[in-house]
């Protein structure tokens, strides 16, 4: 493909060289290059890819994407960016064909609720015939093949990579998370989506590696509204006004408010033998009933932006209201049925907020204990342990520690820690360090109307300790201890 035409959509200055020359691959990391690649210098948080210039045209690379003037061999073609990661998205676009042309796009933006909604418009959509891709925290789903995440939204690159691969193997629309990081570093531009979900917005990933602060953060997620045909926001979310400043897009609600697109009414709480629900009644552009076999408030959330994105899809009351009833998301409040006598769940809430979010909204179901089980990794920070222990032992009748990551400190140091913030309430604990024996015990020890919570873990199915992540899936335990293995 020529330098030329995957340029197209870019404003550059041909530093020198030929833009009509010829380039066989298109390459941000300097191990990859080959002959005749195109190297795109990228300014990461801890390496300059423009530090690399020598040692890619020495490996064949002959031209160079860049942001700043850099000296090259006369037979390298140098072109001269503002800002070389939103240039790699264009040129990956190109590179690919723009695929995302041939594809329906959806992107799901928010503080919290971006998994769980995305799996739930992946089961809807796939209840009426669609076939579906899926980029998000936990894996991309392209056909059959399953592709575990490194970032919730991968770099540029590879989003476009994956749009192409689904469109070979068929697939008629993709559903994928969008972060706050990805969309500062423009890893979503080089297409415009088709519809852009904003599900809600709470302080979060402010640092000095992330965002300076909230302002930073609602900015960047708003930037989403700018780059998609249709926006569908969270009406009932404090920030809305700020949220739809400047959008771009056309804008649909949805929410409890009766301002709201779609709204729902007359929530209530279902409670099972050994499971645990919610339902509503949907109003607005549609009408109908619903029922989720997922707890919670925020559930109602994550299930009207499913029915709103979906209603564009022209899917049918039934097959929404059937692929609702199934939905179900690997680590976020899934349910692992133990026993009539009580609820087990599997949770990813491995921080403060998510833990508090969590419990906050089990304890809505009156349970007879509210059982908490949960470490904290190692090599983190400190504050977390503290955080999560006294959130715990403020909301759990029990609370189990156990460990989760260890990485290269001692897992009876970070239980220490957790117990340090426990200590401050009034919370009932017990410690055990394997985490199988911390399960074993709080299955044994499980109550009539018990809810016990594996929280931390989520999806993942390793342990890491000490370098090694070692084979370790919650589901796999407690199908062992059941077996009595």
């Amino acid at each position: 493909m020529k330098v030329s035409a995957l340029l197209e959509h870019l404003e550059y200055t041909c530093l020198q060289g030929d833009v009509e020359r010829e380039v066989t691959s298109v390459v941000y990391d300097s191990r990859k290059v080959e002959e005749d690649s195109m190297f795109i210098c990228i300014r990461g948080a801890v390496v300059d890819g423009h530090k690399f210039i020598p040692d890619v045209v020495e490996k064949g690379a002959k031209t160079l994407i860049v942001e700043e003037e850099t000296e090259a061999p006369e037979d390298v073609t140098v072109i001269l960016v503002k800002d070389t990661r939103y240039a790699m998205a264009f040129i990956s676009a190109a590179y690919f064909g723009h695929p995302a042309e041939k594809l329906k796009t959806i992107g799901i933006t928010g503080t919290k609720g971006k998994t769980t909604t995305t799996y739930m418009v992946k089961s809807i959509l796939e209840n009426a015939g669609y076939k579906v891709g899926l980029i998000g925290t936990i894996e991309a789903i392209i056909g059959d093949r399953v592709i575990p995440a490194a970032n919730t939204t991968p770099e540029s690159y590879v989003v476009q990579q994956y749009f192409h691969e689904m469109v070979e193997v068929g697939c008629d629309c993709v559903v994928m998370e969008v972060s706050s990081q990805g969309l500062m570093l423009h890893r979503t531009q080089g297409f415009v989506f088709d519809f852009g979900i904003f599900t809600n917005i709470e302080p979060d990933h402010i640092g000095p590696n992330e965002h300076r602060d909230f302002e930073h953060y609602l900015s960047c997620k708003a930037m989403l509204l700018k780059q998609c045909r249709v926006g569908i926001v969270n009406r009932d979310d404090e920030h809305f006004e700020k949220i739809v400043e400047g959008h771009t897009c056309a804008l649909e609600t949805y929410g409890f408010s009766e301002k709201a697109d779609l709204r729902a009414e007359d929530a209530k709480l279902i409670s099972g033998k050994g499971s645990l629900g919610i339902s509503y009644h949907l109003k607005g552009l549609m009408d109908f009933p619903v029922e989720i076999d997922i707890p919670g408030k925020f559930s109602i959330y994550n299930s009207l932006t499913a029915i709103a994105i979906c209603r564009h899809f022209k899917v049918s009351e039934e097959n929404i209201i059937k692929a609702l009833k199934v939905a179900k998301v690997k680590g976020r409040i899934e349910m692992v049925k133990v026993s009539d006598e009580f609820t087990l769940m599997i949770d990813y809430a491995h921080n403060a907020m998510a833990l508090e979010s969590l419990l906050s909204t089990l304890r809505e179901y009156h349970p007879h204990r509210l059982v908490c089980l949960f470490g904290c990794g190692g090599n983190r920070s400190r504050l977390r342990r503290f955080e999560m222990g006294e959130v715990s032992g403020r909301l759990s009748d029990l609370t189990i520690i156990t460990s989760d990551n260890p990485r290269n400190e001692d897992p009876q140091a970070i239980i220490d820690d957790i117990k340090t913030g426990i200590e401050k309430t009034d919370g009932k604990y017990v410690e055990i360090i394997d985490r199988k024996e911390a399960i074993a015990y709080a299955i044994s020890h499980g109550e009539p109307g018990d809810i016990i919570i594996l929280a931390g873990k989520g999806h993942e199915d390793y342990q890491e300790i000490r370098g090694k992540k070692y084979p370790m899936d919650e589901r796999v335990l407690i199908a062992d201890i059941l077996a009595g293995k």
